[in-house]
């Protein structure tokens, strides 16, 4: 049976909000790169945009949840101080992304995290977050922000990372300068050469996992197919 002939699981997909330009306009904006959602109809399913400030009972209505990458998280909601390396603080989006997810794990429904994603997971989850990685390690994750660095990263045997890509090591694609430093109750299945958390899961959920590296980027649909089918289809079961 093709895509269009099964049933396509409705996911929700967090959103930025950013300043914006177009026409006539340079204004905030709630939008989303274009690759996320190319990502998600390639795997397929429907999409439901979460804007900044969404309210977690629409998690009622979906799937599932993915939680998209962009801004720094609020280090105060881990009872750190913001780092001076750290972006301005995203409060409605950090607020809403966290009601988001707590909202689908009592609903018990698939969540993928994507980059700040994980690091949303990680701190619902009582965790904490290096703010500055180049303070804690020489291995380049970002060269500057908007490139991508490629590198190794190695998952647990068994894990669903692990089951899911069928492979125990790959490449990945990083661009980003904070990390998982503790993962609170989450179980880190993922990490780059220098201990770096690429993954995290929950095991006792059919499917919530959380990745560092960015599968929307056109590059990688090939590689990190198996992982949005894996999702999608979860969510499909739901």
């Amino acid at each position: 049976m093709s895509v269009s002939e099964s049933h396509r699981p409705l996911i929700g997909l967090t959103m930025y909000l950013e300043p914006a330009q177009w026409g006539a306009w340079s204004i905030p904006a709630a939008l989303i790169p274009h690759w996320y959602l190319d990502l998600f109809e390639r795997a397929g399913a429907d999409l439901v945009l979460l804007a900044p400030g969404s309210r977690a009972e629409v998690v009622d209505r979906l799937d599932g949840l993915a939680i998209a990458g962009g801004a720094d998280v609020d280090a105060r909601l881990y009872g750190a101080e913001p780092d001076a390396t750290a972006d301005a603080p995203r409060e409605s989006r950090d607020a809403s992304e966290l009601a988001l997810y707590k909202r689908a794990r009592e609903r018990n429904i698939p969540v993928l995290g994507i980059c700040r994603g994980l690091q949303i997971m990680a701190v619902a989850h009582g965790g904490s977050l290096h703010q500055n990685l180049p303070d804690v390690s020489d291995f380049v994750h970002r060269v500057r922000p908007g490139e991508f660095v490629d590198h190794d990263a190695s998952f647990e045997p068994g894990s669903l990372i692990a089951r899911t890509l069928g492979v125990t090591s790959a490449v990945v694609n990083s661009s980003h300068h904070q990390a998982v430093a503790d993962a609170g109750d989450l179980v880190i299945t993922g990490r780059a050469p220098d201990g770096t958390v690429e993954v995290c899961e929950d095991p006792s959920a059919p499917f919530v996992v959380g990745v560092q590296w960015h599968p929307e980027h056109p590059d990688r649909r090939v590689t990190d197919a198996p992982l949005l089918q894996a999702f999608v289809a979860a969510s499909r079961a739901v």
